[in-house]
């Protein structure tokens, strides 16, 4: 290894969003330094089940973004000439 081209790499100290602190080595600031975490796999969605993706089909994507329009066609149309008789 050629000297003095490699970060150094020490202990600091890790402090999670619920105040949990442990001790690690990294690149991080200077030795002995605390890094706060903002986020972190407590409080974030993708570890926790926050995340509710669905799978919807075309037609259902359709449906849910323009339904409350009415064409002139379908099945809401057909209701529509029903309530009129």
């Amino acid at each position: 290894m050629k000297q003095g081209i490699h970060p150094d790499y020490h202990p600091i100290t890790i402090v999670m969003t619920d105040g949990t602190k442990y001790e690690s080595r990294s690149t991080y600031g200077k030795a002995g330094d605390v890094l706060q975490l903002d986020v972190d796999p407590l409080t974030h969605p993708a570890w926790v089940g926050g995340v509710n993706l669905r799978k919807t089909g075309q037609m259902e994507k359709f449906q849910n973004k323009f339904g409350a329009f009415n064409f002139g066609g379908g099945a809401a149309a057909e209701e529509k000439k029903d309530d009129k008789k």
